[in-house]
């Protein structure tokens, strides 16, 4: 089972190359947000450390954590970002090495995508076999993530203010799938890449 990071600023285009290959490809397919998000519910690792460190006023009326409480507990406050990104990604990290290591023990899929808006700054190109990078024009992410998200200028200057430059992805990266246009010469692309073992599941 080989094992590709799938990786690109946000607007780029990654879900939906996600989807294809889910479709096109025998593979599994893990997404770090997700896994975070499940490893944030009550009885999960992170539960109770996040709640030390934030305190009780980030939990819905069910217990579970609210995101969104607890994005604005850390809203423009570096150190207490730092403090709960140093409780949750090494969490992440061990859950992606165990799901990984099941896998290939269990050798039903061919892949495991790894998609993770972090992937290589958490360093995970030491985990994964390959790095995919999802490239789209900076104007095509903006229209994007307005259409589809209704996100504003500010907030779209704002997230990309925070994401890597366009070069770090470039160095990382040894695939790069070009997404500015249709999704046609988007599969196209992937078709080529994936050739061999894509004639072999029709």
């Amino acid at each position: 089972m080989r094992v590709i990071g799938i990786t690109g600023g946000v607007g780029s285009g990654k879900s939906e190359i996600l989807a294809y290959l889910k479709e096109r490809v025998n593979c599994r397919i893990i997404m770090a947000d997700r896994a975070a998000h499940e490893l944030e519910l009550p009885g999960a690792p992170c539960y109770e450390p996040l709640i030390a460190l934030l305190g009780r006023d980030i939990l819905a009326g069910d217990g579970a954590i609210d995101r969104e409480k607890m994005a604005a507990a850390i809203f423009a406050d570096r150190e207490m970002l730092k403090q709960v990104n140093g409780i949750v990604h090494p969490a992440v990290r061990t859950y992606l090495l165990r799901e990984i290591e099941r896998e290939k023990e269990a050798g039903r899929y061919d892949y495991l995508f790894l998609e993770a808006a972090l992937l290589i700054e958490e360093g995970y190109e030491q985990i994964v076999d390959e790095m995919w990078y999802i490239h789209a024009d900076e104007s095509v992410r903006r229209d994007r993530l307005k259409a589809s998200r209704g996100y504003s200028d500010e907030k779209i200057d704002s997230i990309m203010r925070r994401q890597l430059p366009e070069r770090t992805f470039y160095e990382h990266c040894r695939v790069v799938i070009e997404n500015s246009g249709l999704l046609a010469d988007t599969y196209r692309q992937i078709d080529e890449k994936l050739g061999a073992e894509l004639c072999q599941k029709q």
